[in-house]
């Protein structure tokens, strides 16, 4: 049996030989203490104003996802996404509607994706999104899905709320900063090319 096991064991047993009274008190205690925990668990590894993993969250995963691929024992792609000209957004609209747009960006990334991808807002108007155990062509129709539903969703139609995204593949011979690197130099790729678009860099 797992320490952690018999350590809650015995003191449940402990607990268990208590006064009702008493008992009733430190298991609501306890029910309190663990709420606790949880609820700073989630505030720690969530970007507060998206619901969405922040960008310490993303490290610690990309560096988990990044030893499973660099052991040859899954695929990896990485892909990176900016709003275009949200300073602009954010001067015409102001920022209550500028936070809205992000959430429902945020929205649509997590109920468009699936549940293995680990989206993460970076900073700013910047989301990382790691696609585990993923090939570059299964990544890149995710991505294309991604952006028709982005394009068709009306609310961010009217604000004229486009993005562009950078979409690359682990290689062998990557570090995590060399693949997180080609990432951004496939999305300042696809700003440069006039921006409402998806780049991929192999």
């Amino acid at each position: 049996m797992p320490k952690k096991d018999y350590l809650t064991e015995k003191l449940n047993k402990k607990v268990s030989a208590l006064d009702p009274k008493f008992r009733e008190k430190i298991t609501e205690l306890f029910s309190t203490m663990h709420e606790s925990i949880s609820l700073l668990y989630e505030a720690a590894i969530h970007d507060e104003k998206t619901g969405l993993y922040n960008n310490k969250f993303f490290d610690t995963m990309l560096d988990i996802e990044f030893e499973k691929a660099k052991r040859g024992r899954q695929r990896l792609c990485l892909f990176v996404i900016d709003i275009d000209f949200f300073k602009k957004i954010n001067d015409a609209y102001g920022h209550l509607m500028a936070d809205k747009l992000l959430k429902k960006l945020a929205e649509i990334l997590q109920r468009s994706l699936r549940k293995s991808d680990i989206i993460a807002r970076f900073g700013g108007e910047e989301f990382f999104i790691i696609f585990p155990e993923t090939s570059i062509e299964k990544a890149k129709f995710l991505t294309s899905r991604l952006r028709e539903i982005i394009k068709s969703d009306k609310t961010l139609k009217k604000y004229s709320l486009t993005i562009s995204g950078g979409l690359t593949e682990f290689k062998k011979s990557d570090t995590k900063k060399t693949l997180m690197k080609r990432a951004d130099k496939a999305l300042y790729k696809a700003k440069n090319s006039g921006r409402d678009r998806f780049v991929v860099l192999k």
